[in-house]
């Protein structure tokens, strides 16, 4: 049997202790008739490892939207004497449960149990709210550059080439909508790509390789966006549930453990965070039945839902950047680009977090209300 070891925080800073599952509400579920919950279950199993070892695991959202919920969070370690926190990122953009084995660890497996709730979210461009706007600080936040999002040089020239047909005072909608149909239209899916790809904006302009998958093309948006001063966010996540929107690429149930997938946002005063993804507009042209022409009416559908929509059949985990690792004996190696696989590391060093096969972790996904 499963046991578990919860910990006071003692060593790092940011930690604090792990909040218990809490049962589903039967009033939530039947008073929000548009919010569907599920279990996420992720385990990690350091087979073969003896003594020291670490491992983190991408938790949801620290802060819940309206779109997505989180109801609980529980841990189980099989070592009585593992150590198990929660950490936030010192900008409180992401969390992780970072376990930690001792020198006596003979079993090193973890398990997370995640319950979730998801609303499909669906934007109208209408009568805009004045009272939707970032302050000063957050439009600075979100429109900074980063190690592999930067907003200078060949980006930020790439991005005014974007929107030169635009009148000087075209609004972020506008600015956002023209990067959009750029991305979509120049990038391309690359299926021999590993993972979710790196997001390194700057060598695929460079080089104008276009090519990868939803960390690669979806930080292309954003980073055009963010250099001509469109507020804008990569949201790393893992999809949970089958479309049922009738596209068989753009889903996956039961073993999501290689189901990653990354999608973006922007900010528009008035309407709030705009949801986008031209990753998957790419990703249907290449894998839908086969593969679509960009004419098919299957993709232009698409296309126009994936700018203001999402199908919420995606479980969103953070919005971070260049993440260091917690407690990571590898020092300045310790630091990723993104959060969105589990990680681990013993004494022989870093496990391959793409590599699921014989770095053991399984994740698990199933509807519950």
């Amino acid at each position: 049997m499963i046991t578990t070891r919860r910990s006071a925080i003692k060593t790092i800073a940011g930690a604090f202790a792990i909040p218990a599952l809490s049962p589903i509400s039967s009033v939530f579920a039947q008073s929000n008739p548009d919010w569907t919950t599920y279990e996420i279950v992720t385990e990690v199993n350091l087979d073969g490892s003896n003594g020291v070892a670490e491992a983190w695991i991408p938790l949801p959202l620290i802060v819940d939207t309206n779109y997505f919920k989180t109801l609980g969070i529980n841990s189980e370690s099989t070592d009585p004497k593992a150590v198990s926190r929660i950490y936030e990122t010192p900008d409180k953009q992401a969390r992780m449960l970072w376990t930690q084995w001792d020198k006596s660890a003979t079993s090193h497996t973890v398990r997370v149990s995640m319950l979730v709730s998801t609303k499909n979210r669906h934007l109208e461009f209408s009568t805009p709210s004045p009272a939707l706007k970032l302050s000063k600080e957050e439009q600075k936040f979100w429109t900074r550059g980063t190690k592999y999002l930067p907003t200078d040089g060949i980006v930020k020239a790439k991005a005014q080439e974007c929107i030169a047909n635009l009148p000087a005072n075209a609004s972020d909608v506008e600015k956002a909508k023209a990067i959009y149909n750029w991305v979509v239209d120049n990038t391309h899916r690359n299926p021999k790509t590993r993972g979710c790809g790196q997001g390194d904006v700057k060598l695929m302009l460079e080089t104008n390789n276009l090519g990868g998958k939803c960390a690669d093309i979806n930080a292309v948006f954003v980073a055009l966006a963010r250099s001509v001063g469109v507020p804008s966010r990569d949201v790393y996540g893992i999809r949970i549930a089958d479309s049922a929107r009738g596209y068989k690429s753009l889903g996956k149930a039961g073993d999501i453990t290689k189901a990653q997938h990354c999608r973006a946002e922007f900010y528009a005063s008035g309407y709030g965070w705009v949801p986008v993804d031209p990753a998957d507009v790419r990703k249907v042209i290449l894998e839908e039945t086969g593969g679509l022409a960009a004419t098919d009416p299957k993709v232009i559908a698409i296309r126009d839902y994936l700018f203001g929509n999402w199908e919420m059949n995606w479980m969103a985990y953070n919005y971070d950047h260049d993440i260091t690792l917690p407690g990571s004996g590898l020092g300045k190696k310790g630091e990723i680009p993104f959060l969105m696989y589990p990680q681990a590391e013993n004494k022989e060093g870093r496990f391959d977090s793409l590599d699921p096969d014989n770095f053991k972790y399984k994740i698990t996904s199933r509807r519950i209300g």
